[in-house]
């Protein structure tokens, strides 16, 4: 049985060209991307411990292993920073309890006085898990037509892989829903193993499970929506990490005057006041 440490590192040997790197092809084989021989060379590992590494049989990697894999596979930052977390969670370095916690729901009143300032912009308060915990009535009005909201506990994940409304919402869905599967990781890994495993994995499928093994490091550009009534719209995203409450501040701005006119249009129309969900 694999890790994530070891699914991650041979997800990324796999996507790599041996030219891009400068090494030869090998002519044609049947894996893709880098040979193990290669990738044990750069790092200056044996071949034989970077297969029980990928095969799970290695779960504690040293930090100058880790290093030299990041270097060997030419990880930007953000990739890097996954490496180490996954090489901690692996290493079984994270609190383990009996019973899983439930995903913290609770929004602190400071946050929610903050959602308030905000409005009548765009923004919402999350947790990892993709939880709609509390929304401004600029949010409400962009979002209200995709059937994210439809729910009695809104989850953008669930939403992504479970709501067929989803993938014509989202112009750019494949990308967004590598950005919610890896928001996975980032959560307190008791409370998100149990919430996927048991609740969301069974009813999202096949290309969940696909994409949560792939371990794709998401850039995060602009948020582009198909809008049923609006049209075309372009979002800018600045993203608060509330790390004390495990949850994010995630605020939306028009990208171009275009958006901008028909938000402000969707905000005329009848809509709620902030929510918060507890």
């Amino acid at each position: 049985m694999g890790t994530p440490l070891g699914d991650f590192v041979r997800a990324k040997r796999d996507s790599i060209q041996p030219e891009s790197l400068g090494l030869p092809s090998h002519g044609r084989r049947r894996s893709p991307g880098l040979r193990r021989q290669d990738l044990a060379t750069r790092a200056g590992i044996s071949v034989e411990y970077l297969t029980r590494l990928e095969q799970g049989r290695d779960r504690n990697p040293s930090v100058a292993v880790v290093n030299a894999l990041a270097d060997a596979l030419s990880l930007d930052a953000a990739e890097r920073g996954h490496l180490r977390y996954l090489a901690k969670i692996t290493g079984g370095e994270c609190v383990a309890h009996a019973q899983p916690a439930p995903p913290r729901r609770e929004v602190r009143q400071a946050v929610l006085q903050t959602l308030r300032l905000l409005e009548p912009g765009i923004a919402v308060v999350t947790n990892r898990l993709g939880d709609i915990l509390a929304r401004t009535s600029g949010y409400e009005a962009v979002m209200r037509t995709s059937g994210l909201l439809d729910a009695e506990s809104p989850n953008l994940t669930r939403h992504l892989f479970t709501d067929p409304r989803a993938k014509a919402f989202f112009a750019d869905w494949d990308e967004i829903a590598d950005q919610q599967v890896f928001d996975l990781w980032l959560a307190p890994s008791v409370e998100s193993s149990e919430w996927f495993t048991t609740e969301l994995a069974p009813v999202a499928g096949p290309e969940f499970t696909h994409r949560l093994n792939r371990h794709v490091v998401p850039q995060r550009g602009e948020l582009r929506i198909d809008h049923p009534s609006a049209g075309a719209l372009r979002l800018l995203r600045e993203t608060l990490e509330l790390p004390d409450d495990a949850q994010q501040l995630l605020v939306l701005l028009p990208a171009d005057e275009q958006t901008a006119q028909a938000v402000d249009r969707l905000r005329d129309r009848p809509h709620g006041r902030l929510r918060a969900i507890s």
